[in-house]
């Protein structure tokens, strides 16, 4: 009987501000590490083509699809999830704007887009709703709620500004 090739290893990177240690192996996808191992439940798997956004995490601050990262492309990086934002218990500002502008139905594609608009505001802290729209438009909404996500971003900016003055 053939011996099956799953070798383990050893892993390590920051996970939302936290270093991490954990026993993987090369076939574990980022998503699945998180979902798994990690209580990473923001971190929603769907297509697990790379399609649809869902899985959407920050890795060094650019946005990454979780489903088509192998866990150990991670090593030594920087990884946050939507569960990483809120400091202090306090929803970071693209949180809190979601909640306000109830810029979510079903809630599913939420975490990506919220970790969209914040790699977007780290590099464009006043996008125009042309660039907004450019930047979401790799997650898949089914509830049709890009108007209210639209303006959550936009309403996001604002907040980032005000409170860097």
């Amino acid at each position: 009987m053939a011996e099956r090739l799953d070798p383990r290893f050893d892993l390590s990177f920051t996970l939302n501000g936290a270093p991490v240690e954990v026993a993987t192996t090369t076939a574990t996808t980022l998503a699945d590490l998180l979902r798994e191992r990690r209580d990473g439940r923001g971190t929603k798997l769907a297509c697990e083509r790379a399609v649809c956004g869902a899985c959407t995490v920050l890795i060094d601050g650019l946005p990454r699809a979780g489903c088509s990262v192998f866990a150990f492309e991670v090593a030594g990086c920087e990884v946050v999830t939507v569960e990483g934002l809120a400091t202090d218990g306090a929803l970071s500002p693209v949180q809190a704007a979601f909640a306000d502008n109830a810029a979510f139905q079903c809630g599913f594609c939420t975490a990506g887009m919220i970790l969209l608009a914040e790699a977007l505001l780290a590099r464009d802290p006043d996008p125009d709703e042309a660039t907004i729209r450019d930047w979401i438009s790799s997650n898949i909404c089914r509830c049709t709620g890009y108007g209210p996500i639209l303006e959550a971003v936009g309403d996001a900016a604002r907040r980032r500004r005000e409170a860097a003055r």
